[in-house]
């Protein structure tokens, strides 16, 4: 299984120069876990960015994949996770949701570098 943060998601919607480093986890969507905090992160930035009829797209493309709702145990395991690597809450929350689905947790986010079970990749 695997996990693209954020970070990954708008990549690959911009066509960033690490865009391709995802696409393949992305087609991927039998294997693709996808927290609703970064359907949250990424509907909004694109929304502000780029509008509304991108920022459903996106969306649509991200709910191929299984969609992982916060549940009681995410968001526990959720802080736990905050307190002790100092994460902020989405950052922890996806982690937590990437660990509790067992998949590699793939990200742009410098926080995430040296973590196990995360394939970080540098801007």
């Amino acid at each position: 299984m695997n996990l693209v943060d954020s970070s990954g998601w708008l990549a690959y919607f911009a066509g960033d120069t690490n865009a391709g480093q995802f696409v393949p986890v992305v087609q991927a969507v039998d294997q693709l876990v996808v927290p609703t905090i970064c359907l949250y992160e990424v509907f909004k930035r694109i929304l502000t960015q780029r509008g509304e009829e991108a920022a459903l797209q996106a969306a649509g493309v991200m709910s191929l994949g299984i969609i992982a709702d916060l549940t009681q145990e995410i968001a526990i395991n959720a802080v736990q996770l905050s307190t002790e690597r100092k994460l902020a809450m989405a950052d922890s929350i996806i982690l937590a949701t990437a660990r509790a689905s067992k998949a590699i947790l793939w990200t742009q986010d410098a926080d995430f570098a040296g973590v196990e079970g995360v394939r970080y990749i540098a801007k």
